[in-house]
């Protein structure tokens, strides 16, 4: 009898779905998910990490790998030559401390922004420009970015909201 942890696909865009109805059965499973700003108030806070996956954590030998082929909104366990692929818990581990790492940094958008790195904005009257990265206002899910401009020399300041930039490169 070993428990080990699996990575269970999901149909597109129902990895919510299978998490609920995963902790419904009380099943063991890890659903990595990044916080995210919607435009929309009414859209997903969050998004997964790994479109499409999710993991789970039990014992097949009880369980039974077709299980999850017929539970709704699933395709069934990644398998390599029809064995079901075992997921390390060390890599559970690295994927959560990440995704930790990121939420602390402000979220995906600022995952490894600094100032002074180029940001393209993508939204709003200045969509399409480039910038640089200034700094992230306190309290608040705003950034000021220095607007480079072709024919000035120096870099018109702007606060933004953090949805509207993306890192170059």
């Amino acid at each position: 009898m070993e428990v080990l942890w699996y990575a269970l696909r999901s149909k597109p865009r129902k990895e919510e779905i299978v998490w609920q109805q995963l902790q419904a059965r009380e099943i063991e499973s890890y659903f990595p998910r990044l916080r995210v700003n919607p435009v929309n108030p009414r859209s997903k806070k969050y998004k997964p990490y790994f479109p499409g996956y999710l993991f789970v954590r039990m014992d097949l030998e009880v369980t039974g790998l077709s299980y999850f082929q017929w539970m709704p909104h699933t395709i069934g366990l990644v398998t390599f030559g029809g064995e079901p692929a075992v997921v390390p818990e060390h890599l559970i581990q690295v994927i959560s401390q990440r995704l930790k790492e990121i939420a602390e940094s402000g979220g995906e958008v600022f995952d490894g922004l600094k100032k002074g790195d180029n940001v393209w904005i993508n939204d709003g009257p200045f969509s399409g420009y480039s910038a640089i990265f200034e700094s992230r206002l306190s309290g608040s899910d705003r950034v000021r970015v220095l607007l480079k401009l072709l024919n000035d020399q120096r870099n018109i300041p702007l606060e933004l909201k953090s949805s509207q930039i993306r890192k170059e490169g």
